[in-house]
């Protein structure tokens, strides 16, 4: 069953889950704020998303396992809530205003302001306000699907632990991302450890997740682990590519925020290393700014093209394509044909895909 198949099968399930869990968080409190602040969280959830994560958890429980039971849909579930928490902060992080084509949350929240005509606090600050408080109610929510899911105490134990783990890789990859914003002399290693962190570990670890709810044996978790880190690698380069070369109708998001925010993406990073000394230090006066203007925005999109960037960044990514087909092959044999073939169809869907 290839990805689109598989999408097709499981995300309305994925999708209904998480509104279960929304459901009776809403139910249990008497608060009007509160009923409209976690039926706004669930909105957010529920406004669009590939449903990556889970997906790969699922897919992972169904190839080692002889059942076929949905009950592994609970604890995977969890792994969209913490990625939806990391976007939640990563938008206040980078003052982002679109999420999917739709309002970032903490910028919901500023705009509530504006509707109510709020007297206290400025938009601005309210809305980060909440929206860090919604990033930190997703992150616990999704402790709660490994809470009475069917599965035994142990597995959702062990469940746990991979889901803390990640959270603090994450959390990781957002500081050394933050650190390095003020950093031109950047390689491109410091740049690969960075994404690992914030964007692979949690695709590794929805992989894992589904790995131990299936009790896969340890000879077979190297080759799951690689696959999956070489995916989160690969999906973040490709990225940083539709970031700035992107379409913006299919993506979702602006083609100048990551310019305008500064940040060290792969193409930035190879333009700096690759560009003459005269090329490079105007690309670095711009990026260095506060307020880069549209003009600029055109300045650096072409010198990233003269430094040949985005055809670099294009063969990065192919080599970790690479070894996660190698990584997948070594499960041939091993794993049911299905999960077989959504696993090598992902893989293909995330280093082809335009959004």
């Amino acid at each position: 069953m290839n990805f689109i198949e598989y999408s097709k099968q499981y995300k309305p399930k994925i999708n209904q889950v998480i509104g279960s869990i929304y459901k009776r968080k809403i139910e249990a409190v008497d608060n009007v704020f509160l009923k409209e602040y976690y039926t706004e969280l669930q909105s957010y959830f529920l406004a669009g998303g590939k449903r990556i994560r889970p997906l790969l958890c699922i897919a992972t429980y169904m190839a080692f396992s002889d059942s076929r039971d949905d009950k592994i849909l609970t604890p995977c579930v969890g792994t969209e809530f913490l990625h939806n928490a990391s976007l939640i902060h990563d938008d206040i992080i980078d003052n982002d205003e679109i999420r999917r084509g739709e309002p970032s949350f903490h910028y919901r929240y500023r705009q509530y302001h504006q509707k109510y005509n709020l007297k206290k606090m400025k938009a601005e600050d309210f809305g980060t306000s909440i929206g860090i408080i919604g990033g930190d109610s997703a992150f616990f929510l999704g402790l709660e699907a490994y809470l009475n899911n069917g599965f035994s105490s142990n597995l959702n134990i062990k469940g746990v632990d991979l889901y803390k783990k990640a959270f603090i890789e994450i959390a990781n990859g957002v500081l050394i991302e933050t650190d390095i914003v003020n950093k031109t002399d950047l390689t491109m290693d410091e740049y690969i450890q960075m994404i690992s962190l914030k964007t692979g570990a949690l695709i590794e670890k929805s992989i894992l997740i589904g790995a131990v709810y299936a009790q896969v044996e340890e000879e077979y978790l190297k080759s799951l682990s690689t696959y999956g880190m070489n995916l989160g690698i690969i999906f973040q380069i490709i990225d940083d590519i539709l970031g700035t070369f992107g379409d913006e109708k299919k993506t979702g998001k602006p083609t100048d925020s990551d310019i305008k925010e500064g940040k060290k993406t792969c193409l930035l990073i190879e333009a700096l290393n690759k560009l003459s000394d005269e090329r490079r230090n105007r690309l670095i006066s711009i990026i260095e700014k506060q307020n880069i203007t549209d003009e600029e925005v055109v300045l650096v999109k072409q010198l990233f093209k003269e430094s040949k960037a985005d055809v670099f960044c294009r063969e990065l990514a192919k080599s970790y394509y690479k070894e996660a087909v190698e990584a997948l092959d070594r499960l041939k044999g091993v794993i049911h044909e299905d999960e077989l073939e959504f696993f090598e169809t992902l893989l293909n869907f995330v280093a082809e895909r335009e959004f």
